[in-house]
């Protein structure tokens, strides 16, 4: 059944996508700018979802900016949250001060830089947790996560991006499932391995752990996101389980101001 009949009727709660405004400062990453992908580009992209609010989520390219970030916020509104990138001088007062503008966890990104060093990532995330109950997001590769994995498990809630990415470190990528760790069912076409049996491990391993995101605007993926990597989720796990992927998962995870 296509998406305006079946996965078009569930809500749908976008965990990670980005919002791209040259009005305020981005830095090239590797020689690389995105194009504009504004709120209301985001919007009208979106208008056959059944959208109840999502995640913006920082990109390398936006480096330590809240600008963008607090602006794309007030005009999306409270179902709504960010995911930024912090350095860890941050204070406790611009924590609290973002956390009231709807922001609810801080991203590291391992892959392509743009954030702050890995060797802070576990003194900041204990530190962001327990002042703001914030979650730490990682865009790593899962051939990563062994080196990764014993500091991991210490951290009270976390999520890694795009399905980890990699088939080779998948097997630690769901033994960190098993443990607690968010996954998001995003970037398929950035993953080298079949994402319906992906899908099926990770919620075998722990059914509250997937969530949906469109990754839009898909800067620098093989494939961006299409319409049918919805539908594909909701044909390969069911409809009670697509809608914990879709929207209960993380509307849990990231505490919306304002739930649809």
């Amino acid at each position: 059944m296509s998406l305006a009949n079946k996965a078009g009727a569930l809500r749908v709660f976008d965990s990670h996508f980005h919002i791209i405004d040259r009005r305020f400062p981005l830095v090239p990453n590797e020689g690389y700018l995105p194009d504009d992908f504004t709120c209301e580009d985001y919007l009208a992209r979106t208008g056959i979802l059944n959208l109840a609010g999502g995640a913006i989520v920082s990109g390398s390219f936006q480096a330590l900016d809240q600008t963008y970030l607090i602006d794309a916020l007030q005009k999306l509104g409270p179902r709504f949250v960010g995911v930024t990138q912090l350095p860890a001088s941050v204070s406790d007062e611009e924590v609290m001060r973002l956390d009231e503008l709807g922001v609810r966890a801080i991203r590291f990104n391992l892959k392509r830089g743009g954030s702050e060093r890995v060797e802070h990532l576990e003194s900041l995330a204990l530190r962001i947790f327990q002042l703001a109950r914030w979650h730490v997001e990682l865009y790593v590769d899962s051939r990563d996560l062994p080196e990764l994995h014993n500091t991991l498990v210490k951290l009270p809630a976390v999520s890694i991006d795009h399905l980890g990415l990699s088939k080779e470190g998948f097997a630690v990528l769901l033994s960190l499932v098993e443990r607690g760790v968010h996954v998001k069912a995003t970037g398929f076409g950035r993953v080298n391995f079949e994402v319906p049996g992906a899908l099926r491990a990770i919620c075998a391993a722990n059914p509250d752990a997937l969530m949906f995101g469109t990754d839009l605007p898909s800067t620098r993926a093989p494939r961006p996101y299409t319409d049918a990597d919805l539908d594909l989720i909701v044909e390969t796990l069911g409809e009670a389980m697509a809608r914990k992927v879709l929207y209960e998962n993380a509307v849990a995870f990231y505490r919306p101001r304002k739930e649809l």
